[in-house]
């Protein structure tokens, strides 16, 4: 795993990879809506992961020498798998056959809100100040600007279903993120998100052919193929190189800053690739989201910082 080393090193290297995982994810929204047009969505998502995690875990068992996951690890990782990339991966790419790119990785992007409200409501953690009240309203605002927009387009059969599905996945997205934090193991994160990968694959290769027709690998096409090989090697290879490594280099304030652009770059990249409808009024809702979604987090940071360090996550 070398693709760090070749990264300028301190914050340079840092804000290098921010900028590598905050293009290749905004775009893997688009790889993705390209790939599902003409394969069904959770097979491919299947596919995505196996190659993805494959790699990774192929890598640290017989490079690194690393041994195989413990039972308590092992436990850890199902369920951060079927969370991340089951629920919230699987379902969210499904979700592109019905929704616009942009919504889709807009929903996507409100995870810390509804961590904000899952932690105060069933964990009694009272994490709201004012300015999270204000974040709140300004994102639930800009949502509401890009559906009322939204409203006014013809949309395909399936619409509403499509907003359910990429919903439910960014609550999942939500639910693990607060069980990192309350469930945390000591294991290498690369190997870790290779294993999450790979379990993945196989219980969404399951759910493929259950709830949807999967099609023979020889009937895939060029273009759906060359789609996926831009999601592993960039989104699943790349991607996660470059966003641990800019955890390291950078403080989590700024390293996190990616959730904020990769919406916007998923918009624009729909726009001009797969001609789907950008207006002023979709572009404002989504900046007003995202100034929301960022005071959320800039408030809960600093109300933890006036108690106890910040872990990090």
């Amino acid at each position: 795993m070398n693709i760090s080393k070749n990264l300028p090193k301190g914050r340079a290297g840092g804000y290098l990879a921010l900028g590598i995982t905050s293009i290749v994810w905004g775009t893997t929204w688009v790889a993705s809506k390209i790939a599902v047009m003409d394969m069904p969505a959770l097979q491919m998502a299947s596919i995505r992961q196996f190659f993805g995690g494959s790699f990774f875990v192929v890598f640290f068992l017989f490079y690194k020498k690393i041994g195989l996951p413990s039972k308590k690890q092992f436990g850890w990782l199902l369920m951060m798998s079927l969370l991340m990339f089951v629920m919230a991966n699987g379902l969210s790419t499904w979700s592109l056959n019905y929704i616009p790119t942009g919504l889709s990785a807009l929903i996507g992007a409100l995870y810390p809100l509804s961590v904000v409200i899952i932690e105060r409501f069933f964990f009694k953690v009272k994490n709201m100040t004012p300015l999270t009240f204000v974040g709140l309203l300004l994102g639930i605002t800009g949502i509401g600007i890009v559906f009322y927009e939204n409203a006014f387009q013809k949309h395909p059969d399936g619409f509403l279903f499509g907003v359910l599905l990429s919903v439910t996945a960014m609550l999942a997205w939500s639910v693990g993120t607060i069980f990192i934090v309350r469930n945390k193991v000591n294991m290498n994160p690369y190997y870790a998100t290779g294993w999450q990968m790979l379990i993945g694959s196989f219980i969404l290769f399951i759910a493929a052919h259950t709830f949807q027709p999967a099609v023979p690998l020889a009937a895939i096409t060029t273009k759906s193929w060359l789609a996926i090989t831009y999601l592993v090697l960039a989104g699943s290879l790349l991607a996660f190189v470059a966003f641990i490594y800019s955890m390291k280099k950078l403080p989590a304030a700024v390293s996190s800053l990616y959730a904020y652009i990769n919406p916007l770059v998923a918009m624009v990249a729909a726009y001009f690739v797969v001609d789907e409808k950008l207006t002023m009024n979709i572009l404002w809702g989504a900046i007003v989201t995202l100034v929301g979604v960022f005071l959320v987090n800039y408030s809960i940071k600093r109300n933890r910082e006036k108690i106890i360090a910040e872990p990090e996550l």
